[in-house]
């Protein structure tokens, strides 16, 4: 297709300005990062549902109108938009929208953390294997091999019905499970990393083993992680609320969204808004973290 002169034009203008900033420097990588994402709107929505989220589990002392723990059997599973309950209330005559605000906290807790501690270990195992080589990262992939013979989801019910319920043994069982995916990733990311000509010309020049992991190591290889194991946080959010509602995670009374989902169960029938509000919860967190990861992934995406 022929294009006229000035729609050229107007292309490699439109493209300068990409690539440049506003007194005409060329944009840095992370600039260029942020400039894609300010024109993500997915991304920004999503980030904006996740900010709300976190910020109400936060505030939740002072967002929410009731005690999460007062009950009332006068008023048990009362309708959507009854009085002084806006979001009704549980089996319990607990007022929901208490409920879910103290319930965001457990549910992002055990959804983030074990991530954490997981891109921490995992990171530190993959890039020492992939850096290292040789025997140890023989010794060290083949231990993440046998984890993967397992599904994610039937090794953290195992774990944590060997360790027993409650939220400290949710964060050990997901951390151990997301450490073999990440550290997978960190290896296969140095290995590549390790062969690049700077890299050959950090050793030439005499730096230390430390020193080029931590100076230029590190810096390559940990956005590519970062943004990997991001993805993993709507998945630990699913599993922990799974956990919950199967009794291997958080104990009642506390406000958990998997936990409140499997008190609510038995009430579907009679109040099916109510009983559905902490699926909607876990549902819009999970999305909202797969959303977020996938514009990051396309924001750091240097070919495109």
């Amino acid at each position: 297709m022929l294009h006229d002169r000035s729609d050229v034009t107007a292309l490699a203008q439109t493209a300068d300005e990409r690539l440049e900033g506003p007194v005409g420097k060329p944009l840095s990588y992370w600039q260029l990062v942020w400039w894609r994402l300010q024109r993500d709107k997915v991304t920004l929505a999503a980030a904006a549902v996740l900010l709300g989220i976190v910020l109400s589990a936060v505030l939740a002392p002072y967002l929410a109108p009731h005690a999460p723990f007062q009950g009332s059997i006068r008023k048990r599973l009362a309708q959507l938009g009854t009085p002084s309950h806006v979001l009704g209330t549980d089996e319990q005559g607990r007022d929901m929208l208490s409920r879910l605000l103290y319930g965001g906290r457990m549910s992002l807790v055990a959804g983030v953390t074990p991530v954490l501690i997981a891109f921490l270990a995992g990171s530190t195992l993959g890039i020492i294997a992939g850096f290292v080589g040789g025997p140890l990262n023989l010794l060290i992939m083949r231990v993440v091999d046998i984890f993967f013979a397992f599904p994610s989801i039937l090794l953290a019910i195992a774990i944590s019905g060997a360790l027993g319920a409650g939220l400290k043994n949710t964060i050990i069982a997901l951390s151990i499970v997301f450490i073999p995916p990440i550290a997978r990733v960190a290896e296969s990311v140095t290995t590549q990393v390790r062969g690049w000509e700077f890299m050959e010309a950090a050793r030439a020049s005499g730096a230390g083993t430390l020193a080029i992991i931590r100076h230029h190591m590190i810096a390559n290889v940990l956005a590519p992680i970062s943004v990997y194991a991001s993805t993993l946080i709507s998945v630990s959010v699913i599993i922990a609320s799974g956990l919950s509602f199967l009794g291997l995670g958080v104990s009642p009374p506390n406000a958990e969204w998997g936990l409140m989902l499997n008190t609510l169960r038995g009430s579907i029938y009679v109040n099916p808004l109510v009983a559905a509000l902490p699926g909607v919860m876990i549902f819009m967190t999970s999305m909202s973290f797969n959303l977020l990861s996938d514009g990051l992934r396309d924001a750091m995406d240097v070919r495109l």
